[in-house]
């Protein structure tokens, strides 16, 4: 379930950018989607904020190739869209495995943490960077991941 809280008299900051990817499913294309990301970079985000996010973007994206398209062609797309606003970054990424309970994968993820294993710990780092996670099977029946970052924009100094 995805609840959305509307606050009345707000209204959503301005879009500054927005941007769409596809990527072959496949490791080798971790860099091509940070380069891209790298792109969509506003000096008004913190650069500890964007650091984050590109953390979370590539972890995942990893995810999805590792996890939800294992065993699955090659040639299997990986969507990503960034969408970069005043006070907040949405990254969303679509996937076409099996769709799981978000908040149950991370509750078993946090229970069974093992320091020495190189992986699994994705998700979590994910909730961790995140202000807002969710994960969600789509009407084509894609799953989609859409994390939410929200930031104190940098104002450049005025001389």
């Amino acid at each position: 379930m995805v609840s959305v809280i509307e606050l009345k008299g707000s209204e959503k900051l301005p879009m500054l950018k927005k941007a769409d990817l596809q990527v072959n499913t496949g490791l080798s294309g971790l860099s091509w989607v940070l380069s891209w990301f790298a792109q969509l970079y506003d000096s008004r985000i913190p650069t500890s904020v964007w650091i984050r996010c590109q953390l979370a973007l590539a972890e995942g994206f990893t995810n999805a190739v590792r996890h939800a398209h294992k065993g699955k062609p090659p040639d299997l797309r990986v969507d990503i869209q960034v969408a970069v606003f005043a006070e907040s970054l949405e990254i969303k990424i679509w996937d076409s495995g099996d769709p799981f309970d978000l908040e149950q994968k991370i509750k078993d993820i946090s229970e069974k943490v093992d320091i020495n294993s190189p992986g699994g710990r994705g998700l979590k780092l994910i909730k961790d960077i995140a202000d807002s996670i969710s994960y969600v099977r789509t009407a084509d029946g894609r799953n989609c991941l859409s994390i939410v970052k929200n930031y104190s924009p940098c104002i450049a100094d005025r001389k």
